[in-house]
């Protein structure tokens, strides 16, 4: 990897220089032109949004919010359902807010702790940008300004996404609720020094309480040598961690291991962890999807695993259902 910074230089002129006086604004001055410009392009991408042209799709589903029956799941649809987990919440004074999953937000006791880093491992299909784009809207709907990173599709393809699930992320850009930023990986590890050290300051000038970056491990497969991922990783997740912001990733799951992403890395560097992933019956008569949290720091959750459906409406967890 080559060792030039000289987009983080571009970076922060972009704020200092280019940008009008109040941080707020600079959001909604202008998109980018698509070009791949390292720090320049992340600048230029998260004052207005903007990009090249659109990516693949999400895979998302445009089926109506099915019954959990049409499926084989046990039991009834999505939320409620008994507790199995201790009734009462981790005893602290930390704020704590939803994910905005129907289902889910009922696996945790109390809600996520805010500034959390949480990270959703999975494999393609799985649903974990939605979930990304479902976390951020939730927020807004709630107040809360966010920030969403995308290092696989282009501004137009995350805003055409979201639309299509009904949450008007362009709305939100314009009413500087959200930046959506579209980064080359690439360009993003060649400037990664320099953006970490601004980002802190970036989103709390902004306001941001959410912020979603998919897909962490995009960045990681820039780096050949494993100890210098770990180094990177590490220092980029401390970097979010003291950018006071609850912070959602995305991960591919290992191929050998639903459980564990990619590189083995980012799960030890969160403090939550949520796996998606695809069950297939011994019978093979359908594949379903399954959703489990290994870890939450300083809350109490469900350790159940639990079916969920990617909808028209976004991602719902059926908590009164079983697998099998």
């Amino acid at each position: 990897m080559s060792g030039e910074d000289d987009g983080g230089d571009e970076f922060a002129d972009a704020f200092d220089g280019e940008s009008p006086d109040d941080f707020e604004d600079a959001f909604d001055s202008g998109g980018s032109d698509g070009s791949d410009d390292g720090g320049d392009e992340f600048a230029d991408a998260f004052s207005g949004g903007g990009g090249g042209g659109g990516g693949g799709g999400f895979g998302f589903d445009a089926s109506d919010e099915p019954d959990p029956g049409e499926f084989g799941f046990g039991g009834g649809g999505g939320g409620g359902g008994s507790d199995d987990f201790a009734d009462e919440a981790f005893e602290s004074d930390i704020p704590r807010i939803e994910f905005g999953v129907d289902g889910l937000d009922e696996m945790v006791q109390g809600g996520i702790p805010e500034r959390s880093l949480l990270v959703t491992i999975g494999g393609a299909g799985t649903g974990k940008t939605t979930f990304g784009l479902q976390f951020l809207q939730h927020g807004i709907e709630n107040g809360q300004k966010g920030a969403y990173i995308t290092l696989e599709e282009s501004y137009e393809r995350v805003v055409q996404s979201a639309g299509e699930k009904g949450w008007p992320f362009e709305e939100h850009v314009e009413n500087g609720d959200l930046a959506v930023v579209d980064l080359d990986p690439i360009e993003m590890a060649n400037s990664l020094s320099s953006i970490r050290n601004e980002l802190p300051q970036l989103v709390e000038e902004f306001g941001a309480e959410r912020l979603v970056l998919d897909s962490v491990s995009l960045l990681e497969m820039m780096y050949d040598d494993q100890a210098t991922r770990r180094t990177e990783i590490y220092d980029f997740t401390k970097a979010l961690k003291n950018a006071g912001v609850t912070t959602f990733l995305t991960s591919e799951a290992n191929q050998d291991n639903p459980f564990a992403s990619r590189h083995g890395i980012i799960e030890y560097l969160t403090d939550g962890v949520v796996v998606l992933r695809y069950v297939r019956p011994e019978d093979f008569r359908e594949t379903r999807l399954a959703v489990e949290i290994q870890k939450i720091r300083d809350a109490n959750h469900s350790r159940e695993t639990k079916p969920y459906e990617i909808t028209n409406s976004g991602i719902s967890v059926y908590r009164q259902a079983n697998i099998f």
